[in-house]
């Protein structure tokens, strides 16, 4: 290879600064993990040139025995990684390795704290590949060639990790990538190929294509001279979701999942079918452990690859399985579908449907496994915390799937976890919930706040806790849609405590007689409903007498048809036009407050105790008042009194 044209120096991207100064300085104690990354890469750029090759065979340039070969030169100290698949031209050289073309890694390196535990799974999560060369490398030299370009268009990139990199156009006489690292001093044991032959067992035995060593050579028998050593596959080189579950372990599984989620750690579980009707289709698919940093941004890719006759076809698309299941990683393989197949093709393919609804139903068959297993014990008593770990991390995207999949909304109902005033974890289900219902109860009762904390102190619980009934407490920006959606569940109706009017007189005590006490209050507290009415004005949509309050003095609801509170704070957060809707003010007639506000004459104090019920009502809900500092002057005289 001559260079053709003057090497020029860039500088790296900050993110990608921040990135090789934490591996430089040994951020990952489990080094070996650089070859795995780099053998993935390799992997990819094969997939990706066999599926452009069914199009355009030229691609091939006449050699279409695609595989990995790993170079092992002690005397210099390198490594080189060397493929032979779809490379890469200048542009994508500057875009994939001078920078990190993802979105939100901003937002990621904020979250890096220093503490090495932590920052390396963060760091797993977002997934380093080709960067974590620097773990063993203190020089890196690439030099690649896409396929279809001619050998003069080669290009050599150089790093020694410091914050800039070379660039140069050289001649590649062959298509693909190799990647050379020039060995630190204590990555001795890397030069070994014993060493290098275990790690591929280890993590790259499923890659389905081979990857090549050296054998060691063989000794010439005396007065024969030394045969050169012979080339030898190192891994099994076949598609391990195509392979029988008898022959796999648990080990291929774990090391499967890691090379395509770009993972560090174990699964939470998979599932690994062939299914077999009408169409033919293979399915392997992951729950990771942790939910990798760009979960919630729009444009982030779907971890699931389609194949087509074990042929590379595409990945990070919802025709393969629904948005709010974006979580899962893995394959779905298939002999129904086309090779050339275009997205056009799957949204409108019969196959492809029947896949998508049978991938889903076997997602939530896994999870409905999952939940079951919830809390039991295992032979090493140890309490089985796997659906718990799973909704900590990924509980918002199933709650996605109540609004998005009608066809499966009760089996996901059934999978959902909530708080509730029985239990501050995430761990009460609606079954749950149904079966402690009190007698005479027939609704499903919950609350929306911005934090649980709020939820939590709601006024409006008080009667619900003097009655002993459990209220849902919802924390989480997605639960006003989701309680719009979910209006039933195994025939009960889910309902706001802080929307409509409330009838719990029904429930633990005799309802003619509490609805007999109701109505005497209401009577006697009248003159104070006027009153706040009158000195409140436009600012309410009314003033009523409630039994939802024990302690507090007043509280706020919206109308049973009206957007709540919480929803109107959401959408003014987002910057969303919303409409004036007026809530409705609550009093409790066996407050003294009220009871004082009631025998008031002065209109100025009876402003002013009216400002201060509504004011208290709005800090209540977790919101502020109008005018805070009003409030204050006007809680202070009250104080003076």
């Amino acid at each position: 290879m001559t260079a053709t044209s003057t090497k020029e120096t860039h500088a790296f991207q900050t993110e990608v600064k921040q990135l090789l100064d934490l591996m430089i300085h040994s951020l990952y104690s489990n080094k070996e993990i650089f070859l795995r990354e780099l053998i993935s890469n390799a992997s990819d750029a094969a997939d990706k040139l066999r599926f452009e090759a069914t199009t355009d065979d030229a691609l091939f340039e006449g050699d279409s025995d695609l595989h990995v070969f790993i170079d092992v030169d002690k005397d210099n100290r390198t490594i080189t990684v060397r493929d032979n698949g779809i490379g890469m031209n200048r542009d994508e050289v500057i875009d994939n390795i001078g920078t990190i073309a993802r979105s939100g890694t901003k937002e990621f390196f904020g979250q890096l704290s220093g503490d090495q535990e932590k920052d390396a799974h963060l760091i797993g999560q977002f997934g380093v590949g080709f960067y974590s060369s620097f773990l063993v490398a203190d020089k890196v030299t690439l030099i690649t060639r896409r396929a279809g370009l001619e050998k003069e268009h080669g290009v050599r990139w150089e790093s020694t990790g410091d914050g800039e990199y070379e660039l140069e156009t050289v001649e590649k006489e062959t298509r693909g990538t190799e990647i050379t690292l020039h060995l630190r001093e204590e990555a001795d044991e890397f030069l070994d190929t014993w060493r290098l032959k275990s790690i591929i067992h280890k993590y790259a035995d499923h890659i389905p294509f081979p990857i090549r060593m050296m054998g060691t050579p063989v000794p010439a028998a005396e007065g024969e001279e030394e045969k050169p050593a012979e080339i030898e596959t190192v891994n099994q080189a076949s598609a391990l979701w195509t392979r029988p579950k008898s022959e796999l372990t648990d080990e291929d599984y774990n090391n499967f999942y890691k090379h395509i989620g770009h993972d560090f750690e174990d699964p939470l579980a998979w599932l690994h079918q062939k299914l077999e009707g009408k169409y033919e289709y293979t399915l392997l698919l992951y729950l990771p452990r942790h939910a990798p940093f760009d979960l919630w941004q729009a444009e982030a890719k779907h971890g699931v690859k389609l194949y087509v006759r074990r042929v590379f076809i595409m990945e990070a698309s919802e025709d393969l399985l629904p948005r709010y299941l974006r979580f899962v990683r893995g394959v779905m393989d298939t002999n129904d579908l086309p090779l050339n197949v275009s997205r056009e093709i799957l949204q409108q393919s019969p196959a492809m449907d029947a896949m998508k609804k049978g991938a889903t139903k076997r997602v939530l068959g896994m999870l409905e496994d999952m939940a079951k297993n919830a809390g039991e014990a295992g032979e090493d008593d140890t309490v089985n915390t796997d659906y718990a770990d799973f909704w900590s991390e990924f509980g918002n995207c199933l709650k996605e799937g109540i609004i998005e999949d009608f066809a499966n909304r009760e089996r996901i109902a059934k999978l959902l976890r909530f708080s509730s005033t029985e239990s501050d974890e995430q761990s009460v289900s609606l079954s749950q919930y149904v079966e402690r219902m009190k007698e005479g109860q027939d609704t499903i009762y919950f609350i929306t706040a911005e934090t649980l904390a709020a939820a939590k102190h709601s006024p409006h619980l008080e009667v619900f806790r003097k009655k002993g009934i459990e209220v849902l407490l919802l924390s989480d920006r997605i639960d006003e849609w989701l309680t719009s959606h979910l209006t039933e569940f195994d025939g009960k109706k889910l309902q706001s405590i802080a929307k409509g009017e409330l009838d719990l007189s029904g429930i633990g005590e005799n309802a003619e007689e509490a609805k007999k006490a109701q109505e005497e209050k209401a009577k006697a507290a009248e003159p104070a409903v006027k009153k706040i009415r009158e000195s409140l004005g436009d600012k309410v949509k009314d003033v009523r007498v409630t039994d939802r309050l024990t302690e507090s003095p007043a509280c706020l609801v919206s109308d049973q048809f009206d957007m709540s509170s919480n929803m109107e704070r959401i959408l003014k957060q987002a910057g969303q036009d919303v409409p004036d809707m007026k809530p409705i003010l609550e009093i409790n007639p066996d407050h003294e407050l009220v009871q004082r506000l009631a025998k008031m004459r002065s209109k100025d104090k009876i402003n002013d105790f009216s400002s201060i019920l509504f004011d208290q009502a709005i800090l209540a809900e977790g919101a502020l008042p109008e005018d805070p500092a009003g409030f204050v002057r006007k809680i202070n005289a009250l104080l003076k009194l």
